[in-house]
C-alpha cells in the first residue's frame, strides 16, 4: 500500500534535492535528501525520523529561546505527528528520512507485544544521539542500493528494528521487549527454506517470510537467527548468491538472465554483489569454469 506523506512533500517544493526514495510493502517510505541555505516549517499527520548522514553543522532549530543548532553526522531527530517544527539550514546537510504513522507502529505493537494503546505518542527529540540507531541506519539503510528489489529484505528489516526501537525507548509506552528463546521448529523452518528457495528471484520482505512461519517479524527474526545462525537477510543473500553460482558454471543462460532469477533488477548491480561474494564477476567466473 502507498500513502502520501506531508513532511516528503513540503520537502519537495523546497530547495531540498532528492538523491533516493523508497516504498516498503508495509506503506513506510524511506527518504534520502541533501538542503543547504533553505527555511523549512514542517507539520503532519505522520511520525518522521530524521538520521544526519553527514554534515549538519548549521542546521538550526527554531524554540521558544531562538534557533539552537547541535546538528551533526549521526545526530537524529524525532518530528512526531501534529507537531510544528522550523528549520533553517545555513549550510550543507545530507539526511534520512523515514516516514511511519501510528498504525505502522500500532502494528508493530500487536505483533510483537499483542497489546496496542489507542496511539503511540512519539516523544519530539532534536539533535539527539543513540548508538543504536546510528548502526542501524549506517549498516542497512546507507549499505544498499534502495532501488534493488534484492535489498528490499535487509531495509523492511532495518525499517522494524527502528521502529521497534522507537516504541521501547521513546513513546508513552516503552514496552520492554519479550524474551524469544529457541529457533524455529523443525517443519516450520523447512517450509520457510523452502519458500525462500521457490521465491528468490522475488523481491522479498521480512513480513513475507513471518508470514509463512505465522509470527511476527520481530519474533520471526529472532528464531531463524537462532534456527540458521545468520539473519534472514543474509541467509536469502547466501542463496541467492549460490543459485547465481551454480547457473554461472553449468548453464549458458545469459547473465542478465541469471540476475533476474536470482532477484536482482540490475545486472550491474548484481555483478558487483556476486564479485564481492565470489572474489570475481560472473564473466570471470564463467571463463574460468569452461
Amino acid at each position: 500500500m502507498s500513502r502520501t506523506y506531508g513532511t516528503f512533500e513540503t520537502l519537495r517544493q523546497q530547495n531540498a534535492v532528492l538523491r533516493d526514495t523508497v516504498a516498503l510493502n508495509s506503506g513506510i517510505q524511506l527518504a534520502a535528501w541533501f538542503n543547504q541555505n533553505d527555511t523549512v516549517t514542517v507539520q503532519s499527520d505522520h511520525h518522521t525520523l530524521s538520521l544526519y548522514v553527514a554534515d549538519g553543522y548549521e542546521s538550526y532549530h527554531k524554540t521558544p529561546h531562538g534557533w539552537k543548532n547541535g546538528g551533526g553526522p549521526d545526530r537524529f531527530c524525532l518530528m512526531p505527528k501534529e507537531s510544528e517544527s522550523s528549520w533553517d539550514i545555513r549550510d550543507n546537510l545530507s539526511f534520512v528520512h523515514l516516514y511511519c504513522t501510528d498504525e505502522h507502529l500500532r502494528d508493530i505493537g500487536e505483533k510483537i507485544w499483542d497489546r496496542s494503546p489507542a496511539s503511540f505518542r512519539l516523544d519530539e527529540k532534536t539533535f539527539a544521539s543513540d548508538d543504536k540507531i546510528t548502526a542501524l541506519y549506517r549498516h542497512f539503510l546507507l549499505d544498499c542500493d534502495w532501488q534493488q528489489q534484492a535489498n528490499q529484505l535487509a531495509l523492511s528489516s532495518a525499517s522494524t528494528l527502528l521502529m521497534t526501537h522507537l516504541i521501547q525507548h521513546y513513546t508513552n509506552v516503552q514496552w520492554q521487549l519479550p524474551k524469544v528463546t529457541g529457533g524455529l521448529a523443525p517443519f516450520v523452518l523447512r517450509n520457510v527454506l523452502a519458500f525462500i528457495e521457490e521465491n528468490l528471484a522475488q523481491p522479498l520482505t521480512l513480513a513475507d517470510l513471518a508470514q509463512q512461519a505465522a509470527l511476527s517479524e520481530y519474533h520471526f527474526a529472532r528464531m531463524f537467527s537462532q534456527s540458521m545462525n545468520m539473519a534472514p537477510h543474509q541467509y536469502v543473500m547466501q542463496r541467492r548468491m549460490a543459485k547465481a553460482q551454480q547457473l554461472v558454471r553449468h548453464t549458458a543462460m545469459p547473465l542478465t538472465d541469471i540476475a533476474i532469477s536470482c532477484g536482482f533488477s540490475s545486472a550491474s548491480h548484481f555483478s558487483n554483489r556476486f564479485k564481492s561474494s565470489v572474489g570475481m564477476t560472473p564473466s570471470q567466473l564463467r571463463a574460468a569454469s569452461q
